[in-house]
């Protein structure tokens, strides 16, 4: 098989009712959008039989299935399918149903009409409450203080596969959705950005355990900060020296 151009992660926790369903509509969509694309399942520990109807609902369209023994978090899913990705683009959805696979039309035209190599997403007039909406500006004002950078990103993007290292990456949690971001727009990365439908979820509840402490982000935020100064110090030491 030759190189695909786009490679779509579907991360799952227990979604044994919602994978058919939400496969089948991104498997008609990349049919008709994206021929040259594969889907990549990860599995993150789920209890029921998300797996094998995920395998039922991709037969016959390039794919792989890979399996968590136990829950690592979002982070290491990701992380699991772009080891595992064939593809020139990367890209995300969660399995609950609420991202349309429209999503990755927008994110793709973006990508090649704004000139970027990494394109973001916000979701409109997602109503998540007074306490997430200042919890999400506390966040962001955390970034740019701690990292300086201005990041928005809610939902998934869109991205050259060797921007991804997944050996550098350190988060398992859904911090990695912060550490991404940060690392490739501290590096000057062409960007973009899209503004994406968030839909009900299809059935069942969140695995989410509710918003993340402030404190536990003040924490990830520095410790990245820690990892990156240190990076940066050891590539300066191993740079060749000017004569």
């Amino acid at each position: 098989m030759s190189t695909p151009d786009l490679s779509v992660i579907v991360f799952a926790l227990n979604e044994e009712d919602n994978i058919g369903p939400v496969l089948a509509e991104l498997r008609q969509w990349l049919a008709g959008h994206e021929p040259s694309s594969e889907v990549v399942f990860v599995d993150d520990g789920s209890s029921d039989g998300t797996a094998d109807a995920a395998a039922a609902a991709l037969e016959g369209m390039p794919h792989r299935i890979l399996k968590h023994a136990t829950n690592r978090g979002i982070g290491a899913a990701l992380k699991t399918g772009v080891r595992s990705a064939h593809g020139l683009w990367v890209t995300f959805l969660p399995a609950d149903g609420q991202i349309a696979p429209d999503a990755i039309g927008q994110l793709r035209r973006a990508a090649l009409q704004q000139g970027a190599d990494v394109v973001f997403s916000v979701y409109e007039d997602r109503d998540d409450g007074l306490y997430r909406k200042v919890l999400s500006a506390g966040v962001r004002s955390l970034i740019f203080l701690v990292h300086g950078v201005r990041m928005r990103s809610d939902g998934p993007y869109l991205f050259r596969r060797p921007l991804f290292d997944p050996e550098q990456l350190a988060a398992d949690t859904f911090f990695l959705n912060f550490e991404f971001p940060i690392r490739v727009l501290g590096a000057g990365t062409p960007a973009g950005l899209v503004t994406i439908e968030c839909r009900p979820r299809r059935s069942g509840q969140s695995k989410s355990t509710g918003p993340t402490r402030i404190w536990g982000v003040v924490r990830d935020l520095v410790d990245l900060r820690v990892r990156l100064t240190k990076e940066a110090l050891t590539a300066r030491r191993r740079a060749p020296k000017r004569p």
